[in-house]
Protein backbone atom coordinates (compact mmCIF):
# COMPACT_ATOMS: atom_id res chain seq x y z
CA UNK A 1 0.00 0.00 0.00
CA UNK A 2 2.52 2.74 1.05
CA UNK A 3 4.53 1.65 -2.49
CA UNK A 4 1.11 2.71 -4.27
CA UNK A 5 1.24 5.87 -2.28
CA UNK A 6 4.77 6.77 -3.10
CA UNK A 7 3.89 5.96 -6.96
CA UNK A 8 0.67 8.16 -6.90
CA UNK A 9 2.70 10.81 -5.82
CA UNK A 10 5.31 10.72 -8.56
CA UNK A 11 2.16 10.46 -10.39
CA UNK A 12 1.62 14.04 -10.46
CA UNK A 13 5.16 15.18 -11.12
CA UNK A 14 5.14 12.80 -14.33
CA UNK A 15 1.88 14.62 -16.05
CA UNK A 16 1.64 17.85 -14.20
CA UNK A 17 4.01 19.81 -14.94
CA UNK A 18 3.14 22.87 -12.45
CA UNK A 19 4.32 20.38 -9.52
CA UNK A 20 7.25 21.64 -8.24
CA UNK A 21 8.28 19.70 -4.78
CA UNK A 22 6.70 16.66 -2.80
CA UNK A 23 5.25 19.26 -0.02
CA UNK A 24 3.71 21.38 -2.45
CA UNK A 25 2.29 18.23 -4.09
CA UNK A 26 1.19 16.73 -0.89
CA UNK A 27 -0.54 19.81 0.35
CA UNK A 28 -2.30 21.33 -2.77
CA UNK A 29 -3.23 18.42 -4.73
CA UNK A 30 -7.08 17.62 -4.08
CA UNK A 31 -6.61 15.01 -6.91
CA UNK A 32 -4.08 13.31 -4.48
CA UNK A 33 -6.04 13.65 -1.24
CA UNK A 34 -8.91 11.85 -2.70
CA UNK A 35 -6.78 9.13 -4.54
CA UNK A 36 -4.91 8.58 -0.74
CA UNK A 37 -8.56 8.66 1.43
CA UNK A 38 -9.74 6.09 -1.03
CA UNK A 39 -6.86 3.48 -1.02
CA UNK A 40 -7.97 3.65 3.03
CA UNK A 41 -11.41 3.71 1.89
CA UNK A 42 -11.21 0.76 -0.05
CA UNK A 43 -9.03 -1.57 2.39
CA UNK A 44 -11.81 -0.67 4.72
CA UNK A 45 -14.52 -1.83 2.28
CA UNK A 46 -12.69 -5.21 1.42
CA UNK A 47 -12.59 -5.88 4.74
CA UNK A 48 -16.19 -5.39 5.65
CA UNK A 49 -15.98 -2.00 7.49
CA UNK A 50 -18.17 -0.64 4.79
CA UNK A 51 -19.92 1.93 7.31
CA UNK A 52 -16.44 3.40 8.21
CA UNK A 53 -15.39 3.09 4.36
CA UNK A 54 -18.72 5.30 3.30
CA UNK A 55 -17.78 8.09 6.42
CA UNK A 56 -14.19 8.04 4.78
CA UNK A 57 -15.63 8.92 1.90
CA UNK A 58 -17.76 11.36 2.65
CA UNK A 59 -15.24 13.26 4.13
CA UNK A 60 -12.98 12.99 1.21
CA UNK A 61 -15.73 14.25 -1.12
CA UNK A 62 -16.34 17.72 1.58
CA UNK A 63 -12.56 18.03 1.55
CA UNK A 64 -11.81 17.67 -1.85
CA UNK A 65 -14.93 17.51 -4.34
CA UNK A 66 -14.44 14.40 -5.47
CA UNK A 67 -16.62 11.35 -5.10
CA UNK A 68 -14.75 7.89 -5.29
CA UNK A 69 -16.88 5.59 -3.80
CA UNK A 70 -15.21 2.65 -1.63
CA UNK A 71 -16.10 -0.27 -3.90
CA UNK A 72 -14.56 1.15 -6.97
CA UNK A 73 -11.15 -0.76 -7.87
CA UNK A 74 -8.59 2.01 -8.72
CA UNK A 75 -5.10 0.50 -10.00
CA UNK A 76 -1.16 2.30 -9.85
CA UNK A 77 -0.58 5.59 -10.53
CA UNK A 78 -3.85 7.22 -10.96
CA UNK A 79 -4.01 10.78 -11.43
CA UNK A 80 -7.22 13.39 -11.42
CA UNK A 81 -5.88 16.64 -12.19
CA UNK A 82 -7.98 19.54 -11.33
CA UNK A 83 -10.44 17.30 -9.41
CA UNK A 84 -13.34 19.21 -8.55
CA UNK A 85 -16.50 17.44 -9.67
CA UNK A 86 -15.43 14.07 -10.21
CA UNK A 87 -17.50 11.57 -9.58
CA UNK A 88 -16.82 7.73 -9.87
CA UNK A 89 -19.43 4.80 -9.09
CA UNK A 90 -19.24 1.59 -6.46
CA UNK A 91 -18.64 -1.01 -9.52
CA UNK A 92 -16.25 0.88 -11.68
CA UNK A 93 -12.85 -0.58 -12.50
CA UNK A 94 -9.58 1.39 -13.25
CA UNK A 95 -6.30 0.15 -14.34
CA UNK A 96 -3.02 1.81 -14.27
CA UNK A 97 -1.35 4.71 -15.31
CA UNK A 98 -5.06 6.16 -16.13
CA UNK A 99 -5.85 10.08 -16.10
CA UNK A 100 -9.05 11.95 -15.30
CA UNK A 101 -9.93 15.53 -15.62
CA UNK A 102 -11.92 17.76 -13.09
CA UNK A 103 -15.98 17.15 -13.94
CA UNK A 104 -15.55 13.37 -15.37
CA UNK A 105 -18.37 10.90 -13.96
CA UNK A 106 -17.75 7.03 -14.39
CA UNK A 107 -21.73 6.72 -13.72
CA UNK A 108 -23.99 3.65 -14.24
CA UNK A 109 -27.24 3.47 -16.75
CA UNK A 110 -29.42 1.34 -14.56
CA UNK A 111 -30.71 1.14 -10.61
CA UNK A 112 -29.92 -3.22 -10.81
CA UNK A 113 -27.53 -4.32 -8.58
CA UNK A 114 -24.01 -6.27 -10.14
CA UNK A 115 -21.79 -4.31 -12.71
CA UNK A 116 -23.05 -1.16 -13.64
CA UNK A 117 -20.21 1.27 -14.17
CA UNK A 118 -17.63 1.39 -16.82
CA UNK A 119 -13.95 -0.55 -16.47
CA UNK A 120 -10.93 1.93 -18.10
CA UNK A 121 -7.95 -0.33 -18.83
CA UNK A 122 -4.15 0.89 -18.51
CA UNK A 123 -3.27 4.64 -19.94
CA UNK A 124 -6.57 5.59 -20.69
CA UNK A 125 -7.16 9.41 -20.50
CA UNK A 126 -11.07 11.40 -19.74
CA UNK A 127 -11.22 14.71 -20.68
CA UNK A 128 -12.83 17.48 -18.52
CA UNK A 129 -16.75 17.01 -18.27
CA UNK A 130 -16.89 14.12 -19.92
CA UNK A 131 -19.34 11.19 -18.83
CA UNK A 132 -18.30 7.56 -19.15
CA UNK A 133 -21.49 5.86 -18.50
CA UNK A 134 -22.24 2.20 -18.19
CA UNK A 135 -20.99 -1.15 -17.77
CA UNK A 136 -18.70 -1.37 -20.49
CA UNK A 137 -14.66 -1.60 -20.99
CA UNK A 138 -12.39 1.71 -22.30
CA UNK A 139 -9.72 -0.29 -23.77
CA UNK A 140 -6.37 0.57 -23.03
CA UNK A 141 -4.55 3.86 -24.10
CA UNK A 142 -7.79 5.33 -25.34
CA UNK A 143 -9.05 9.37 -25.02
CA UNK A 144 -11.92 10.26 -24.30
CA UNK A 145 -12.56 14.15 -25.33
CA UNK A 146 -13.90 16.98 -23.03
CA UNK A 147 -17.86 16.77 -22.39
CA UNK A 148 -18.44 13.72 -24.27
CA UNK A 149 -21.14 11.57 -22.94
CA UNK A 150 -19.61 7.86 -24.01
CA UNK A 151 -22.43 5.03 -23.65
CA UNK A 152 -20.37 1.84 -25.35
CA UNK A 153 -16.89 0.38 -25.71
CA UNK A 154 -14.09 2.02 -26.79
CA UNK A 155 -11.69 0.44 -28.71
CA UNK A 156 -7.67 0.29 -27.62
CA UNK A 157 -5.83 3.60 -29.02
CA UNK A 158 -8.79 5.61 -30.47
CA UNK A 159 -10.05 8.53 -29.77
CA UNK A 160 -13.70 9.68 -29.11
CA UNK A 161 -15.59 12.90 -28.92
CA UNK A 162 -19.18 14.35 -28.70
CA UNK A 163 -22.82 13.56 -27.46
CA UNK A 164 -23.15 10.65 -27.83
CA UNK A 165 -19.20 9.67 -28.53
CA UNK A 166 -17.92 8.86 -31.76
CA UNK A 167 -14.62 6.99 -32.51
CA UNK A 168 -12.97 9.93 -34.90
CA UNK A 169 -9.32 8.29 -34.34
CA UNK A 170 -8.91 4.90 -34.72
CA UNK A 171 -6.11 2.52 -33.26
CA UNK A 172 -2.75 2.84 -34.74
CA UNK A 173 -2.22 0.92 -37.57
CA UNK A 174 1.13 -1.03 -38.05
CA UNK A 175 2.67 1.84 -40.10
CA UNK A 176 1.83 4.04 -37.39
CA UNK A 177 3.15 1.90 -34.37
CA UNK A 178 6.22 1.61 -36.80
CA UNK A 179 6.72 5.21 -36.14
CA UNK A 180 5.78 5.54 -33.12
CA UNK A 181 8.35 2.84 -31.73
CA UNK A 182 11.32 4.37 -34.12
CA UNK A 183 10.97 7.80 -32.58
CA UNK A 184 10.94 6.19 -29.16
CA UNK A 185 13.92 4.60 -29.84
CA UNK A 186 15.71 7.85 -31.20
CA UNK A 187 14.50 9.97 -28.47
CA UNK A 188 12.29 12.04 -30.42
CA UNK A 189 8.74 12.69 -30.16
CA UNK A 190 8.10 14.33 -33.53
CA UNK A 191 5.34 16.43 -33.34
CA UNK A 192 5.17 15.56 -37.00
CA UNK A 193 4.48 11.65 -36.16
CA UNK A 194 0.49 11.79 -35.52
CA UNK A 195 -1.30 11.29 -38.78
CA UNK A 196 -3.94 13.86 -37.45
CA UNK A 197 -1.33 16.89 -38.40
CA UNK A 198 -1.42 16.92 -42.52
CA UNK A 199 1.49 19.42 -42.44
CA UNK A 200 4.16 18.94 -44.99
CA UNK A 201 7.22 18.76 -42.52
CA UNK A 202 5.25 15.92 -40.39
CA UNK A 203 5.07 14.19 -43.62
CA UNK A 204 8.61 14.32 -44.07
CA UNK A 205 9.51 13.39 -40.70
CA UNK A 206 7.23 10.40 -41.15
CA UNK A 207 8.89 9.09 -44.20
CA UNK A 208 12.21 9.25 -42.87
CA UNK A 209 10.85 7.32 -40.12
CA UNK A 210 9.36 4.92 -41.93
CA UNK A 211 12.86 4.59 -44.25
CA UNK A 212 15.07 4.12 -41.17
CA UNK A 213 12.66 1.24 -39.47
CA UNK A 214 13.48 -0.40 -42.90
CA UNK A 215 17.12 0.02 -42.60
CA UNK A 216 16.97 -1.48 -38.96
CA UNK A 217 14.82 -4.66 -40.26
CA UNK A 218 17.42 -4.99 -43.14
CA UNK A 219 20.67 -4.28 -41.00
CA UNK A 220 19.08 -7.39 -38.21
CA UNK A 221 18.50 -9.85 -40.97
CA UNK A 222 21.95 -9.05 -42.65
CA UNK A 223 23.37 -9.37 -39.43
CA UNK A 224 21.64 -12.68 -38.56
CA UNK A 225 22.42 -14.16 -41.99
CA UNK A 226 26.32 -13.34 -41.12
CA UNK A 227 25.99 -14.43 -37.87
CA UNK A 228 25.06 -17.75 -38.96
CA UNK A 229 27.79 -17.70 -41.66
CA UNK A 230 30.39 -17.47 -38.48
CA UNK A 231 31.67 -14.11 -40.27
CA UNK A 232 32.03 -11.63 -37.28
CA UNK A 233 31.30 -7.77 -37.72
CA UNK A 234 28.12 -7.01 -36.34
CA UNK A 235 29.12 -7.71 -32.46
CA UNK A 236 29.83 -3.43 -32.24
CA UNK A 237 27.10 -1.49 -30.59
CA UNK A 238 25.26 1.60 -32.06
CA UNK A 239 26.14 4.70 -30.09
CA UNK A 240 23.91 5.39 -27.95
CA UNK A 241 21.49 8.17 -28.02
CA UNK A 242 20.33 10.21 -25.27
CA UNK A 243 17.32 12.65 -24.18
CA UNK A 244 20.27 15.74 -23.68
CA UNK A 245 20.94 14.94 -27.95
CA UNK A 246 17.34 16.15 -28.61
CA UNK A 247 16.55 18.61 -26.00
CA UNK A 248 16.93 21.64 -28.63
CA UNK A 249 14.47 19.89 -30.82
CA UNK A 250 12.06 19.18 -28.11
CA UNK A 251 12.24 22.40 -26.79
CA UNK A 252 11.20 23.91 -30.23
CA UNK A 253 8.31 20.94 -30.15
CA UNK A 254 7.28 22.75 -26.84
CA UNK A 255 7.10 26.18 -28.24
CA UNK A 256 4.94 25.11 -31.44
Amino acid sequence: MFEQIKEDIQSVFHRDPAARNTLEVLLNYPGLHAVLFHRLAHWCWRRGLKLLARLISTFSRWLTGIEIHPGARIGRRFFIDHGMGVVIGETAEIGDDVTLYHGVTLGGTSWNKGKRHPTLEDGVVVGAGAKVLGPFIVHKNAKIGSNSVVTKEVPEGATVIGIPGRVIRQPANEQERNRREMAEKIGFQAYGVSNDMPDPVAEAIGTLLDHMHAVDGKLDRVCENLRRQGIQGCDEQLPELNDEDFASIKAREGTD
